[in-house]
């Protein structure tokens, strides 16, 4: 085998075991944004119908290597064969054939995408749904429950097996709200209420991502969506219903309110009953609602675990981690940044 030859099966071989590695690697189960896991009916659905285009395709593809052998193989003329050419200039019934085909295969894919269309945006639901309405910022997500008098950030809870209907609109520009697992990815624009509806039924802590480009850091807003029982959902409102405990006096988190209080921190965002202006403040731009913010498992847009550690990074130089923030650095060190830390984790 000539020297050049080897190197190129050389290198055939190689590239063959690199795809069958990323292969095998995409079948791993290990992805937080599985878009094939169903966590609700409205993932259900769309899944139906994935499963279903897909059966179509490979009938298709097997109808197209079926005729494309029988044209090389049977009815292709052969060298030393006589062959006339055909006179046949056309053929009404396969204009017929080739017309209808596709129109009746784009049908039967039509008919169940409007059905799914119809049975994920109703125009009512009942009266015992879940309502969340959804407000996008750059670069955070905001969660309101109405119906419960709760405003959060960036992790949405939700209760299995009621039905939630997601109220959205954007605060700036167009951004994109998503989380895989439960399906139903809607574009948030300014000056126009769009909305979900779906009943999510799988336990868990579910990663969502913006999915609309909406400035430098798009790919840092994300959000978390917790699917829980009743009885946890139940207490989570409670939990979050109650005012946060106000620091022991003397303590590291007593001096970190009065340095929050005293820095723009209290601008911006809000503390309910302890300090803070009220959601209707007088200001450029609104910031979470971080009255509970140490019940969180996650911050500055849930692109970091809710640590001690990861909440001085934050604060220390919030352009770092997520440039273009509105946050401003605060230029706190040492002892009045670790007062500041403790004094936000301890809002329960």
């Amino acid at each position: 085998m000539k020297p050049l030859a080897r190197i190129t099966n050389r290198a055939w071989l190689t590239g063959a075991l690199v795809a069958l590695v990323a292969g095998m690697a995409g079948c791993s189960q290990n992805y937080p944004m599985d878009t094939l896991s169903n966590g609700s009916d409205f993932a259900r659905r769309i899944h139906s119908i994935y499963i279903f285009v897909n059966w179509i395709d490979f009938l298709i593809m097997l109808l197209v290597l079926g005729l494309m052998f029988l044209g090389i193989f049977w009815f292709s003329t052969r060298v030393g064969e006589p062959g006339e050419p055909s006179t046949v200039t056309s053929d009404i019934r396969l204009e017929v054939a080739w017309t209808a085909i596709p129109a009746l295969i784009l049908v039967f894919i039509t008919v169940p995408t409007i059905r799914t269309i119809w049975a994920t945006q109703p125009d009512h639901w009942p009266a015992d749904a879940l309502t969340v309405k959804v407000i996008a910022h750059q670069w955070w997500w905001e969660f309101q429950y109405p119906e419960y008098g709760i405003d959060t950030a960036d992790e949405v809870h939700l209760q299995a097996g009621r039905m939630v209907h997601f109220s959205m609109e954007s605060a700036d520009i167009i951004h994109s709200f998503w989380i895989p697992t439960l399906g139903g990815k809607r574009d948030v624009v300014p000056g126009q209420i769009n909305s979900i509806t779906y009943t999510p039924d799988q336990l868990g802590e579910f990663y969502g991502q913006c999915v609309e480009f909406c400035g430098d850091s798009h790919a840092n807003m994300r959000l978390r969506g917790f699917v829980q029982s009743k009885d946890d959902f139940d207490k989570w409102v409670k939990q979050q219903q109650s005012p946060p405990v106000a620091p022991a006096e003397g303590g590291s988190a007593a001096a970190g309110a009065q340095i929050f209080a005293n820095a723009p921190c209290a601008i911006c965002h809000t503390v309910r009953g302890l300090s803070g202006f009220s959601k209707q403040y007088s200001g450029s731009f609104k910031a979470p609602d971080l009255t509970h913010f140490g019940s969180r498992s996650t911050l500055a847009g849930s692109i970091l675990d809710n640590t001690p550690q990861n909440l001085a990074t934050w604060i220390q130089d919030p352009q770092k981690v997520k440039p273009g923030v509105n946050m401003p650095t605060l230029g706190l060190q040492g002892k009045d940044l670790n007062d500041l830390v403790a004094y936000l984790e301890s809002l329960k």
